[in-house]
């Protein structure tokens, strides 16, 4: 049986040594199951502590998918179990899912405050998951087949890991708007949208990794000697093919997307962006709004709820409030109907709950933020709200 993660530690020519962790289950996209997050974890932390380590590289193996999100079908197993349990009314009841939400939102919170710098090679498919582990790296590369996005529309959850945090972090309204139609990136929106820092070419890996053994890491800014490294390749791939990088959808439309988000309440925002689907000319924008009516209306509501209560809070806070979210999602419907109809049975037809924007209560939904734990109490109460954080990340 194939390690999850695989690790190695390559040493520079000057001594110093490169950390290096790459994600190992290709047949699944590696999806990000709960023994990768103990794995990368746990590794992440002892090369923390080691003076001899200047910087971690974070990739994965395969052409397809650096992370196409979490591994729900455990999860999925659980949230089953559970509602079938006496206890369902108790979020602290689902003990896998409770696990899997906090140690992921650790190993995330340990990615954004972490000492040194990480490099993210986001090659291929990036999601959900796997946008939380690329997020919080502090030099992040998005390669001409990257594609990102925040789906979770479409299995009736919201954009956790942190989407709360970054969604906010966006020029204009382009956060909600990818939070309600999980509209997917290439590399040029990433970088437009803050999601990545440069853009190179997934055939120049080998050189960069290269050039991280070539580098004296003694002494300097291990910061600004990667930064360097990563912007003579970025510049390099250019020159020699610009051509591979398309442009950036997002930035074409984003005048267009912060007319329609921009209304003062969602269900005028969302009667905008369904208009799209009809009146729009552009398939892009069009193909986004058919994602939204084809999603969960709750996980719409939870989306433009967790963005507005987020929007002033610390990385730290954020965590916890969507830790609290997530276990709700798990305890609720939409999330489980919404892996089975993607995943299980893939008939491609959830049945949702509530089924419409209008059937909708405030009360329903703050009813997704109701902490079961005392105070002091929360599972993630440790992390600390005002650490530093890496400037990719602010």
């Amino acid at each position: 049986m194939s390690v999850a993660v695989l690790f190695e530690q390559l040493q520079s020519v000057h001594g110093i040594r490169i950390g290096s962790a790459t994600l190992n289950a290709e047949q699944t996209l590696n999806a990000l199951s709960l023994e990768m997050i103990d794995l990368l974890a746990g590794q992440l932390a002892q090369w923390a502590a080691d003076d001899g380590i200047a910087m971690v590289v974070l990739q994965a193996r395969g052409d397809k998918a650096f992370c196409a999100g979490g591994d729900l079908h455990q999860l999925y197993r659980s949230m089953i179990a559970h509602h079938a349990s006496p206890r369902r009314s108790d979020i602290r009841a689902n003990t896998y899912a409770a696990q899997f939400f906090e140690r992921e939102y650790r190993l995330n919170y340990l990615i954004h405050t972490y000492p040194k710098p990480i490099l993210c090679w986001g090659h291929g498919i990036v999601m959900g998951g796997g946008l939380g582990l690329m997020a919080g790296a502090s030099h992040r590369v998005a390669t001409e087949r990257s594609r990102l996005a925040m789906p979770e529309i479409s299995v009736g959850l919201y954009p956790d890991v942190g989407g709360s945090w970054f969604l906010n972090r966006m020029p204009g309204r382009l956060g909600l708007f990818l939070a309600l139609t999980g509209a997917p990136l290439n590399a040029a929106d990433a970088k437009f949208a803050g999601l990545s820092d440069y853009l190179i070419p997934d055939a120049s890996r080998q050189t960069v990794f290269d050039a991280l053994l070539q580098q004296d890491w003694r002494g300097g800014d291990a910061h600004e000697l990667l930064t360097r490294i990563l912007r003579a390749a970025e510049k390099n791939g250019h020159a020699q093919g610009g051509d591979l990088f398309a442009a950036s959808p997002l930035r074409r439309h984003q005048d267009a997307i912060d007319c329609l988000c921009g209304a003062p309440s969602l269900p005028e925002i969302v009667e905008s962006l369904l208009a799209c689907r009809a009146d729009s000319p552009d398939a892009w924008l069009g193909k986004a709004a058919a994602a939204l009516a084809a999603g969960a209306p709750g996980s719409a509501a939870l989306s433009y709820e967790l963005l507005k209560r987020a929007r002033h809070l610390s990385l730290a806070q954020v965590f916890r409030l969507e830790f609290i979210v997530s276990l709700h999602c798990a305890a609720g419907p939409d999330f489980a109907e919404g892996i089975r109809a993607l995943l299980i049975d893939k008939d491609r037809k959830p049945q949702w709950r509530p089924a419409a924007l209008a059937d909708i209560s405030p009360q329903w939904v703050d009813g997704f933020f109701e902490d079961s734990w005392k105070a002091g109490k929360h599972p993630l109460a440790d992390l600390q709200p005002d650490g530093p954080l890496p400037s990719s990340a602010i």
